[in-house]
């Protein structure tokens, strides 16, 4: 057996038994590559009338929001840019829940109240992620299958590679000349399309692997020497008896609001963390570009002196954040395309729309050439298989 026949029985029986895994995942990487732009154009209340007004602070939305959920665990409060509704999330693991509470950061207007659980992008994200299984179960699946379909890219490439120029002729192009046969078509189908997009969509694979083993992004954080932990946690507050707020009427969750909205008076995205319990801190982000997540400001302030405590991890300070730091931020923004803005999300979407259809493809060629070998072959006559012995 040659070399490419043996590469070939891997790239068959890998895609057999990944197909459907891979066709979830790509399919639904899919759909999600325009939520961002889909949720602004069909959710008007995400948007409110800019006005002169300074924003409500936090602890006042918290308070509004609270009403509307109060058997709910509180997150965080969220602002955004002028014209856009405040966020408040409601969320824990066990039981398990996500609300949002929409609202007027002007007046304090409740807009909307979103079970989260229960939205579109949500449950396709979750089958991304899980395939609709339990985290447990479908984590492992999903990071698995990433795994063999980056063996199969580099093994359908070493497939597609032609034996000389006159084939290579032949693998550029989509041949659909009137008359071809349809098996023709598909054969092109998954072999020009799947090389032109294998490219790019080993980069996704790649970032994808990030998330799914800790051995991928702990090699890869620290082959572009990496020095820091990759595990977020946040350090811990100082219990005190005599808080902050005994000299101090303004929440502390309002105080480290203000400073960071002095500080970054331009940011699109900025979240306070309310504390989880007396050793918790206040955790802040302060993003400025809305639509990516890697050049964000994380910062933890002590909830009773409101020092700032430094962190040991990649999720620090941005100015702080080396090359390797940057690298392991960028992760997602490079895996959904949002790295380069919309022509970035474009390609992401024509990338996975293609490798979704990758296994359907694949699958009709395998049947095609099953279904044929299964055909009986018709018999030679005795003076044709004399002439093929004297030839």
């Amino acid at each position: 057996m040659t070399f490419k026949k043996i590469i070939g029985k891997i790239h068959l029986w890998l895609g057999l038994g990944t197909g459907l895994v891979v066709f979830i995942i790509a399919i639904t990487g899919c759909l999600y590559a325009f939520q961002a732009e889909i949720q602004d154009a069909t959710q008007p209340y995400r948007f409110v009338e800019p006005q002169l007004a300074n924003y409500l602070p936090p602890s006042v939305l918290k308070g509004i929001a609270e009403k509307e959920l109060p058997d709910k665990h509180l997150h965080a409060v969220e602002y955004g840019l002028p014209g856009k509704a405040a966020q408040v999330y409601f969320y824990h693991f066990e039981p398990s829940y996500y609300y949002s509470v929409y609202l007027n950061p002007y007046t304090g207007e409740v807009l909307k109240v979103k079970d989260m659980d229960a939205d579109f992008f949500r449950i396709v994200l979750m089958g991304h992620y899980y395939l609709w299984l339990p985290p447990a179960i479908g984590q492992p699946l999903v990071a698995s299958a990433t795994l063999i379909f980056a063996i199969m890219l580099v093994s359908g490439i070493v497939l597609w590679w032609p034996k000389n120029k006159a084939a290579a002729k032949q693998r550029f192009w989509l041949r659909w000349k009137d008359g071809l046969k349809w098996k023709r078509k598909n054969y092109d189908l998954h072999n020009v399309l799947g090389f032109y997009s294998s490219w790019f969509a080993i980069v996704v694979t790649l970032t994808g692997l990030v998330w799914g083993f800790q051995w991928v992004a702990k090699s890869t954080y620290w082959s572009l020497g990496g020095e820091k932990s990759l595990l977020y946690e946040e350090p811990l507050s100082v219990k005190t008896t005599s808080p902050i707020l005994s000299t101090h009427q303004t929440p502390a969750i309002d105080r480290v609001w203000a400073l960071l909205h002095k500080e970054h008076p331009d940011a699109q995205r900025l979240e306070v963390h309310v504390p989880e319990s007396d050793t918790s801190v206040i955790a802040a982000n302060v993003n400025p570009d809305a639509a990516t997540f890697w050049k964000t400001d994380y910062r933890y302030f002590d909830q009773y002196s409101l020092k700032e405590l430094p962190v040991d991890h990649v999720y620090g300070r941005f100015k702080d954040a080396r090359l390797a730091d940057k690298a392991i931020r960028m992760n997602y923004d490079i895996h959904v395309g949002s790295i380069f803005g919309l022509p970035g999300k474009i390609l992401a979407f024509l990338i996975s729309l293609t490798v979704a259809s990758l296994p359907v493809t694949g699958t009709l060629i395998w049947w095609g050439r099953r279904k044929k070998a299964r055909l009986p072959r018709p018999k030679k006559r005795a003076g044709q298989k004399r002439k093929e012995v004297e030839a």
